[in-house]
C-alpha cells in the first residue's frame, strides 16, 4: 500500500506517559511544515468513539474485546487513516495494533496467533512506519495511574495482567526492532523527549 505520508504510533502500557509526547511530536512537526493527524484507538471515529465507551465501561469476553476493536479499527482507517495519509499527512495515533497483541494476546492470553489473524484481515500490508514503545515497571505505572482518579476497566485489572501486557509488548519489539522503539519511561521526560524527536528526526530524514 503505497500512501504520502507518515503514520506513527504510541504504544506502553497505561501509565507509561506516551500520551504527553504524543504533543511533543506534533509540535515538532508542525513547526517544520508537515500536516499532522492526531487520532486514537478504539477511537478516532464517531463508531470508534462509541466502542471506546464500550471497551472500557462494559465487562465482556477476551474474544469480544479484540473482535469490537479490530472492527473499530478498520473504520477507523478508512475513513481517517488512509485518507490523511495518501494527502500526505503525517498520522499520530495513540495505540494501535500492538496494543492488541499486548492487550488482548498478551493479558488476557489469547495468543499472539489468533490476533494476528485478525490483523492480517483487517489491514494485511499495512503496519505503521515507526512505533514508540514506552516501557515501564507496572508497579511504577499503576501508582501514575492511580493520580488520575477513578480508574476504567482495563486501567483496574491486576498487577499479573499488567505484567503481561508489558512482556507482551517488548516481544513485540523484539520482533520487529526496526519498526518499534523501546523508550524507558524511567527516565526524564525530558530525556525521552529528546530520543522521541530523535526517532522522528530519521523518519523526517528518510523522506528525502
Amino acid at each position: 500500500m503505497a500512501l504520502k505520508g507518515k503514520f506513527i504510533t504510541f504504544e506502553g502500557i497505561d501509565g507509561a506517559g506516551k500520551s504527553t509526547h504524543i504533543e511533543s511530536v506534533n509540535t515538532f512537526l508542525l513547526a517544520r511544515g508537515k500536516t499532522v493527524v492526531m487520532t486514537r484507538e478504539p477511537g478516532g471515529t464517531e463508531l470508534g468513539e462509541a466502542v471506546r465507551g464500550l471497551f472500557l465501561g462494559r465487562t465482556m469476553s477476551p474474544h469480544t474485546e479484540a473482535l469490537l476493536v479490530f472492527a473499530a479499527r478498520r473504520e477507523h482507517l478508512e475513513t481517517i487513516v488512509w485518507p490523511a495519509l495518501d494527502r500526505g499527512a503525517w498520522v499520530l495515533c495513540d495505540r494501535f495494533t500492538d496494543a492488541t497483541f499486548a492487550y488482548q494476546g498478551g493479558g488476557r492470553q489469547l495468543g499472539f496467533e489468533r490476533i494476528q489473524a485478525l490483523a492480517r484481515w483487517v489491514h494485511a500490508d499495512f503496519n505503521p512506519d515507526l512505533t514508540l514503545l514506552f516501557d515501564l515497571s507496572p508497579d511504577a505505572a499503576r501508582e501514575r495511574v492511580a493520580q488520575r482518579g477513578e480508574l476504567d476497566r482495563i486501567e483496574s485489572e491486576a498487577a499479573e495482567f499488567h505484567r503481561r501486557v508489558r512482556d507482551a509488548y517488548l516481544q513485540r519489539a523484539q520482533a520487529e526492532p526496526t519498526r518499534i522503539t523501546v523508550l524507558s519511561s524511567e527516565q526524564s521526560k525530558d530525556t525521552v523527549r529528546s530520543r522521541v524527536l530523535v526517532c522522528v528526526q530519521q523518519l523526517l530524514a528518510s523522506e528525502n
